[in-house]
């Protein structure tokens, strides 16, 4: 029997989208929630102590953490293009330099492909929700794609 399983993450991380014809094109920050989804089986073996668990939901956060909140949290992302890549180069700030807009649908992409490369064979990635405001959010889902 298939189960979904998910967990729910927050980073506060800043972005500026290149050549964008709104306010977006500045850096601003949002406080980002995401909602990453499995589906598997839960294990039947009496004798694992994770029996009757699709994943431990401590294991899990360990994998998210890893490649993503523990990276984009308090950073700024910016395209490869940027100009003001140059502008940042003498300072210390925690900046990710990516190559492709940093909008909240290319980095559900990106998560989406690092998440499928890190989690066990077991499971599979059934969903991504990244919430870049409360009332405004992207969705990735392994079925469309």
């Amino acid at each position: 029997m298939k189960i979904r399983l998910s967990k729910e993450f927050s980073f506060e991380m800043a972005h500026a989208l290149k050549d964008y014809d709104g306010k977006c094109r500045h850096i601003h920050g949002h406080s980002f929630k995401l909602v990453v989804t499995v589906i598997g089986e839960p294990i039947e073996d009496d004798k694992s102590p994770k029996n009757g668990m699709v994943i431990d939901y401590g294991d899990l956060k360990k994998i998210v953490n890893k490649l993503i909140v523990d990276q984009y949290d308090h950073a700024l992302v910016l395209p490869e293009k940027s100009e003001l890549i140059a502008k940042l180069e003498d300072t210390d700030l925690h900046t990710i330099i990516l190559p492709f807009q940093p909008t909240s649908e290319k980095m559900l992409e990106h998560f989406a492909k690092m998440l499928q490369k890190e989690l066990p064979k077991s499971l599979k990635l059934f969903s991504l929700k990244l919430h870049e405001t409360a009332t405004s959010f992207a969705e990735w889902f392994a079925e469309d794609n």
